[in-house]
């Protein structure tokens, strides 16, 4: 038979139960149409690659004409007469990594052996909320700089974020070449333009740290948080130190002696931070635990404090400070501001 409109359309399923039933092109052999009971008809090309008989699918008719699907049938044969195997190449297409594979591995194989636990949050962020909902699906080989571009744009209203996501893509899409899933130098994230970043310092007055004193000896008094919440905000105040320094202290740290505190792993290194009166006065006054080695403890065993964030909007709130930053209080211990002793109490008495 000529396959054609006319006669794909009359022909029916003649086959036996669980037997394909095909139907063979009288010009060009290799190119057919498979029957199934159901009355779905699919076009078809066979052709043998490496010794193995191949049954390529072109297309379902309908959607594909027959002069379509006879094009196509003449392109794979001369594609099999290159040495090409269009089967074989289709298979390891859909085989190929996607993206979320790659996001998978990323975390596995770098980010969590190489990074600081705050960092492998951010970078888990950054996939799940920003590249996965949008290119989960796509092979790893296929992503453009547009694609890359696309996303860094619509992250413009957060500028520092946006950065992240393309330092994050661009080691990602480099650890992709080592590992063979894109070709060498093909990395999508190159000459992509990074947003400017203005830093942001916020100094306290010395009306502000009264109130935002006043808050934490209100909030200590009514037990409006737990107490390692306001021990936490106390010692940032007080030593300077970064967030995740203070609530992953642990007490092999605090040298009460040098009246120091012996970072082992900061974002820096290993650092001493020299501690004022009132910083060891807080710290002699927080309760050990056996069952935990930090000073700021969490209400699991073995754990430090998980959130500090939302305490601190409270906090912050009744202090009429709603537009500071935990990070901006960490000034006030600056050398150059800092006073030979507290002007302002924030130790409850």
């Amino acid at each position: 038979m000529n396959l054609s409109k006319r006669s794909v359309e009359a022909a029916t399923w003649h086959g036996r139960r669980g037997s394909a039933d095909y139907r063979w092109d009288d010009d060009l052999p290799a190119f057919g149409i498979r029957v199934y009971p159901s009355g779905r008809k699919s076009f078809v090309v066979s052709y043998r690659a490496q010794g193995r008989l191949h049954f390529l699918t072109l297309g379902r008719f309908g959607p594909m004409t027959a002069q379509e699907a006879r094009t196509r049938a003449l392109e794979t044969l001369a594609a099999v007469r290159r040495g090409e195997d269009p089967a074989g190449d289709r298979l390891s297409h859909r085989k190929a990594p996607t993206i979320a594979d790659l996001a998978e591995r990323f975390m596995r194989e770098h980010a969590r052996l190489r990074k600081k636990p705050s960092s492998i949050e951010t970078d888990e962020r950054i996939w799940q909320r920003h590249v996965l909902p949008r290119l989960a699906r796509r092979k790893v080989a296929e992503v453009t700089r547009d694609d890359v571009y696309r996303l860094h744009a619509d992250m413009a209203a957060t500028p520092y974020q946006a950065n992240r996501l393309v330092a994050v893509l661009s080691k990602a899409f480099n650890l992709a070449e080592v590992w063979g899933w894109r070709q060498d130098g093909s990395n999508p994230c190159r000459h992509l333009q990074r947003y400017r970043e203005e830093k942001k310092e916020r100094f306290l007055s010395p009306a502000e740290l009264g109130r935002l004193a006043a808050a934490l000896v209100e909030a200590e008094q009514a037990q409006l948080e737990v107490p390692a919440v306001i021990a936490a905000i106390r010692l940032l105040i007080l030593t300077g130190c970064r967030v995740a320094e203070i609530v992953t202290l642990r007490w092999q740290e605090v040298d009460f002696e040098q009246r120091c505190l012996k970072l082992s792993d900061s974002k820096t290194g290993r650092k001493t931070v020299y501690l004022n009166t009132a910083a060891i006065q807080i710290l002699a006054q927080i309760d050990r635990s056996d069952d935990s080695p930090y000073v700021i403890r969490g209400a699991k065993p073995e754990s430090h404090l998980a959130d500090l964030t939302r305490p601190w909007f409270k906090i912050r709130h009744r202090a009429g400070l709603d537009d500071v930053r935990l990070h901006d209080i960490r000034h006030y211990a600056e050398p150059r501001i800092m006073p030979s002793r507290p002007v302002f109490s924030f130790v409850s008495r």
